[in-house]
């Protein structure tokens, strides 16, 4: 069953990482991942820090652009948010969901896939 949620009601990993992986404040975004996470985004797959901060750190280079929160949900361990994005990309207006998975304890993202 498919729970509704709130921006203020979602887990710490997660609200840390939407607020700090656009800017200067990378680092602490790169630190809510577990150390063997998964990222899925435009298909490809980053798996552990070194290449999730690779990827961080390109999406971050390649686009200008501001995120607006539309919504979550949560059917289990898995938390999805609903983001429109715009920006300096192609089409410049784009909604993205990001799929959460956390780890055991709650406080780490294990994985994490971006996609329309």
């Amino acid at each position: 069953m498919t729970k509704e949620i709130l921006l203020t009601d979602l887990p710490s990993p997660i609200t840390t990482y939407l607020d700090r992986s656009q800017g200067i404040e990378r680092k602490a975004a790169i630190d809510t991942f577990d150390d063997d996470a998964l990222v899925v985004d435009d298909g490809r797959r980053y798996r552990g820090t070194s290449e999730i901060v690779r990827w961080l750190d390109r999406v971050v280079s390649e686009f200008e652009y501001t995120t607006t929160f539309l919504g979550a949900n949560s059917d289990g361990r898995t938390i999805t948010v609903v983001n429109r994005l715009e920006g300096t990309f192609p089409g410049g207006i784009v909604e993205l969901k990001y799929r959460f998975v956390l780890n055991e304890q709650n406080d780490a993202i294990s994985e994490l896939t971006i996609a329309p």
